[in-house]
């Protein structure tokens, strides 16, 4: 399926992470603080638009992997995969 996100929309692929301690004990999804995650950028806009109307690049592109906050975001489901569709402001870091 193809999709194309509308002005500074990015398409996520949220990369799991099992939860650990130190001392190697699994933490259940129940147990988990609100804390960044990270994912894949399949899909960006092409921007937003400024008060001049001139249109302003979004700093990510496909292939990006992001730190964004777990609640900023919204899920969606598509061929029974979860994604995730936020504003670039979602994001709080690129890693490389």
């Amino acid at each position: 399926m193809k999709f194309k996100p509308l002005s500074n929309h990015v398409f996520i692929e949220p990369l799991e992470e099992e939860q650990k301690t130190k001392s190697g004990i699994v933490l259940p999804d129940t147990a988990e603080r609100e804390k960044p995650i990270r994912g894949k950028i399949l899909a960006t806009g092409p921007g937003k638009l400024n008060d001049k109307g001139e249109r302003v690049s979004i700093s990510v592109k496909v292939g990006d992997i992001v730190l964004f906050k777990k609640y900023g975001p919204d899920e969606v489901e598509l061929d029974g995969k979860k994604y995730l569709v936020g504003d670039e402001d979602d994001i709080l870091a690129i890693i490389e």
